[in-house]
């Protein structure tokens, strides 16, 4: 956790990171499970790519859909409490998916566990944003939370590996659900009185009426940076969904997939801390730049790779996946003005969680028509889109370090 003084100024800040940290640890984690369960639900359902590309979807693009509806309730019932409930929906939807026989009641409990995450990214974000006014603060405290991210990507996917190969998915589903409720009741015991706390922010009058709402909607840097995160997320979101089939053209196991899971959420939580704070040293553009084209020289080499090597390159490939983002995240309070500092969180993470939602299906159909080999390399042509859209942000964010 970022460095904090435990007197009663500090207080906020520590406990808004405690907070948004965990959740995103137990959302996060739940969320990319999943991954681990496509294989099985495939075989057990019979489904095509383009069908696991729908179940991704459906968590995903519910998830993203209602983060802005959600952040307009928080002036009114509070971020924490948006947050806690939130979370305690998507851990009884993984409860109840451990207890599922038909494909139609999974999609219908992804779409619960989805409404339940749309809370986590907005809340978390502007809560840890408010908490923490100066720029490096910010930055390496919303490095933090990523990471926080990351490492339940990691814990989760291993845990549920490990124990599918000794009972079924469905066991390894209620054990991330039990977990989710826990963390549901600690987030209600940590916050159990907690006024609206976004109710000032959303209501006060600008403080730069240049950049109000109607000025920083049309501003174009910050546009520009949520275009990066739209492609970087459905990268992201595509390149996983597929990765544990190429493991298994491979001759990778079930056990050999979380292996390569953990890896690369481990160096994706590594990439996350060491970027937020490489953009620090170097500038946001040359950071967002080195993390793209490392990922789009990874994913060719998964291609090619046998599975001992690729195994191998999962961490590597993890850092360059996922550091991207802590760049971006950690940019957003830097383009709009404080007062709009939620809505934009909102708005950003539905944009890149929303392209990760219905990129696995679309490039799901490309892969049932062109196969699996070719959609992963046009994942890698794609990834290098986003270079061109750093260019309105050299003005706004600098090409050097501070």
């Amino acid at each position: 956790m970022p460095n904090a003084s435990t007197s009663p100024a500090a207080a906020k800040p520590v406990k808004s990171l405690w907070a948004g940290s965990l959740a995103h640890f137990i959302h996060d984690g739940c969320s990319d499970m999943l991954y681990l369960f496509f294989p099985l639900w495939q075989a057990q359902f019979a489904l095509s790519f383009a069908e696991i590309g729908i179940l991704k979807t459906l968590f995903s693009g519910t998830m993203a859909s209602l983060q802005v509806p959600a952040s307009s309730l928080a002036p009114r019932l509070g971020a924490e409490k948006l947050l806690a409930w939130g979370t305690l929906l998507l851990g009884a939807a993984m409860l109840f998916l451990g207890n599922v026989d038909t494909i139609y009641f999974v999609g219908f409990l992804l779409v619960l566990g989805g409404l339940g995450s749309s809370t986590q990214h907005p809340m978390s974000s502007a809560l840890i944003s408010d908490a923490y006014e100066q720029i490096d603060l910010r930055r390496k405290a919303l490095s933090t939370f990523n990471v926080a991210g990351d490492l339940g990507k990691l814990a989760l996917p291993a845990t549920g590996a490990f124990i599918v190969s000794q009972s079924n998915w469905m066991s390894a589903a209620q054990a991330a659900g039990v977990a989710t409720l826990c963390i549901a009741g600690w987030l209600f015991f940590y916050f159990p009185h907690q006024k609206p706390s976004l109710s000032k922010i959303s209501s006060a009058p600008s403080e730069q009426p240049a950049t109000a709402i109607g000025g920083w909607l049309n501003y174009k840097p910050f546009w520009s940076l949520s275009s990066i995160g739209v492609i970087d997320s459905a990268t992201r979101m595509g390149f996983l969904t597929f990765f544990p089939f190429l493991l298994q053209q491979k001759g990778g196991s079930i056990a050999d997939t979380g292996i390569a899971l953990s890896l690369i959420f481990a160096g994706g939580a590594c990439g996350k801390l060491a970027c937020g704070r490489l953009a620090l040293r170097i500038g946001v553009l040359r950071s967002v730049i080195l993390t793209e084209i490392v990922t789009a020289l990874c994913i060719i080499s998964t291609l090619f790779l046998p599975l001992l090597p690729t195994l191998l390159l999962a961490p590597l490939l993890g850092v360059a996946l996922n550091g991207t983002s802590s760049v971006l995240y950690g940019s957003v309070p830097e383009l709009v003005p404080p007062t709009h500092r939620q809505k934009a969180f909102a708005i950003f993470y539905t944009m890149t969680i929303g392209s990760g939602a219905i990129s696995p299906f679309l490039y799901g159909l490309a892969g049932d028509v062109i196969g699996l080999s070719q959609v992963v390399l046009l994942l890698a042509c794609i990834v290098l889109a986003t270079l061109p859209l750093t260019l309105p942000l050299r003005n706004r964010l600098g090409t050097e370090g501070t």
